[in-house]
């Protein structure tokens, strides 16, 4: 959930001058000893994320009598469209048949809204989700396949639905909650428009009070949240703005305490800049890797870059930038943090909080099968944001957070379907996409190529983004490669060029 823009104004350094200094500031990744190297999980480097928001993704018929708007309506901030996770679990088998083996769900605990993020109670699976009994059933139908669910924590607000910020509007002063928030006056001002907030809320909303986690029974609360959802068989969680609780003895705790039931656990943070401090080894193991996002939406997506969608969406502003300004952001994204985390970071084109790529690059189909193709061939796990296999079109928020069609087949573009079922098999099959080193090749005008590489087993990429056929320099270690996006074979080398079509790339995997 990505705070709102231009609500507080701030003078702060642009995202990629600060990111940058931090960057000079960190000791470079080859001056990490393996004792200093984190330890994350080693199925994330083997994964393929599909992230679901619950209420859009598929509906079972299951939870009754509801008021729901009609399937496939234009999505509103307040209305419910009515998936479940039932839905979700009648779709697992055309997920593996995508290629995904772990899920990452918007929040679904008991809440007042289709997205979720005010909590009402923790410990409860929404019933127009389909109640705990749903996820019960939901974790062995994909556990049972080989997937991995990932949850979303919602820990630095609340919800004026909590039970304990109920008690504060009950009983004052009185409460017995009263330390739970960050209370500056009394009666409080939760509906009263006409008043200021007189309690600490995020970002100003008085729906979302805010935690006190310095109180030791709201840690101590949302510490044993963690812990029974993570015994109840999740996989992981990716957390919500965790900046927001800036306090590194929480989140070290939360990791020792996730990790003590389950040493394999994900625990991927929202955090939208330099995120070096949280991922040390000691708090998280990767974070939302917004910075893979950005230079794909202007590199790609160069020519059609939909400039006013953008500065209104997540992403912020994105200027179109060439090959060799990108072939050198990606070398210092990937060498951001230490290889280890590097390896299991979260790739996204586009999530819950931006608009769709595809709409972002003003719907240019090229520019999106071209980033989906970097995606699946770089450094880190992809993550497919419900819909994008299928072109499934959308603007700000709440227009990226559409229905997905499963009664208008017609409308789903197989091109671009076709082409993620080659990329998530190509991902499955090979180490080098796994764990490779990422080397770039050549880069040059509109036209990139790189490698990865693993204990003696490479992999090749080659883009052309340019309106016309074009040469790109592929120099390779001797032998023969299928091309995974055409199945053509060719013969590398050292001097090698393959001229490349407009607008398409090559993902290359050696054959003998």
């Amino acid at each position: 959930m990505a705070a709102p823009r231009l609500r507080k104004p701030r003078v702060r350094l642009p995202s990629d001058l600060r990111d940058a200094l931090a960057a000079m500031l960190r000791p470079a990744m080859s001056e990490f000893g393996s004792s200093s190297a984190p330890v994350t999980p080693e199925w994330v480097t083997g994964a393929v994320f599909y992230q679901i928001f619950p209420d859009r993704f598929a509906r079972s018929g299951r939870v009754t009598g509801l008021n729901l708007q009609a399937w496939g309506s234009p999505p509103t901030l307040h209305g419910y469209m009515g998936g479940d996770l039932w839905g979700v679990a009648e779709k697992l088998d055309y997920l593996v048949s995508l290629g995904v083996n772990a899920l990452y769900f918007c929040p679904v605990f008991q809440s007042a809204s289709n997205h979720r993020y005010h909590t009402h109670d923790y410990f409860q699976v929404d019933p127009m989700l389909g109640g705990n009994e749903a996820l019960r059933h939901l974790l062995d139908e994909a556990h049972a396949r080989g997937i991995k669910v990932v949850l979303d924590g919602v820990f630095n607000h609340a919800s004026r639905g909590f039970f304990q910020f109920n008690d504060l509007l009950e009983h004052g002063e009185a409460s017995a909650y009263r330390d739970w928030f960050h209370v500056t006056g009394w009666p409080l001002s939760a509906y009263d428009e006409d008043r200021p907030a007189n309690y600490a809320a995020w970002w100003g909303m008085r729906a979302l009070p805010k935690f006190n986690t310095e109180h030791p029974a709201v840690r101590e609360f949302l510490l044993s949240v963690a812990e029974h959802w993570m015994k109840f068989g999740i996989d992981g969680w990716r957390l919500d703005v965790p900046n927001e609780i800036d306090d590194d003895a929480f989140w070290q705790e939360f990791r020792r305490r996730v990790k003590a039931i389950n040493p394999e656990a994900y625990i991927v943070g929202e955090l939208w800049g330099d995120a070096g401090r949280w991922l040390a080894g000691d708090q998280f193991d990767a974070v939302m890797n917004y910075h893979f996002t950005r230079p794909c939406l202007g590199f790609f997506g160069a020519r059609t870059l939909d400039h006013p969608m953008n500065e209104r969406s997540g992403t912020g502003r994105v200027d179109p930038i060439d090959a060799a300004a990108f072939a050198a952001r990606m070398d210092e994204v990937t060498r951001m943090y230490h290889p280890e985390v590097v390896r299991v970071q979260l790739n996204l084109l586009d999530s819950h909080d931006t608009a769709r790529f595809l709409t972002a690059v003003g719907g240019d189909t090229s520019a999106h099968r071209l980033a989906l193709a970097f995606q699946f061939s770089y450094v880190g796990a992809p993550c497919l944001y419900y819909g994008d296999e299928i072109g499934l079109p959308g603007g700000v928020d709440p227009d990226c957070r559409r229905a997905f069609p499963w009664d208008e087949p017609g409308q789903w573009d197989r091109t671009t379907l076709e082409l993620v079922r080659r990329l998530t098999a190509a991902r499955h099959s090979s180490r080098a996409l796994q764990r490779g080193t990422f080397e770039v090749l050549h880069a040059h005008g509109e036209q990139v190529s790189f490698a990865r590489r693993h204990e003696g087993e490479a992999a090749y990429a080659a883009f052309n983004c340019a309106l016309d056929a074009a040469p790109v320099p592929v120099p390779a270690q001797p032998g023969r490669y299928r091309d995974v996006l055409t199945g053509a074979v060719h013969d590398l080398h050292e001097g090698s060029v393959l001229t490349l079509p407009a607008r398409t790339g090559a993902l290359l995997l050696r054959e003998d």
